[in-house]
């Protein structure tokens, strides 16, 4: 009992003794111009994280995320259209197609997809 308690006690401290020299070792003294510069997204990290964004680029991450569903969803049945009924695939794939023709024009008519203000 008494040498798993010293082996684990001799681990801890290596790790403590090991994680102080690494923040020692890697400090930066010198805040250069990149660090103290925006991010590529436009935010300033040295500000809150709460700061409002534009929905333009929430706009497009959501059809992104659309569009990959999409993708997920077309696939396989693509990849059944082989051992599928002609008719039964051609009515499903169309209603699929339909589905999403039709949110794109209502996204359309509700002014989702205007990039101008």
């Amino acid at each position: 009992m008494f040498t798993i308690m010293s082996s684990v006690s001799l681990i801890l401290l290596i790790m403590i003794l090991l994680v102080l020299i690494l923040n020692l070792v890697t400090k930066k003294a010198i805040m250069d111009r990149e660090k103290s510069s925006p991010f590529e997204c436009g935010f300033d990290a040295k500000t809150s994280a709460r700061l409002p964004f534009s929905i333009q680029f929430f706009l497009i991450a959501v059809v992104f995320v659309i569009f990959d569903v999409e993708i997920a969803l077309l696939i396989p049945m693509i990849k059944s259209m082989a051992s599928s009924n002609t008719i039964s695939f051609s009515l499903v794939s169309t209603f699929f197609v339909m589905i999403l023709i039709l949110g794109l024009i209502h996204e359309w008519n509700q002014g989702a997809l205007n990039w101008k203000n």
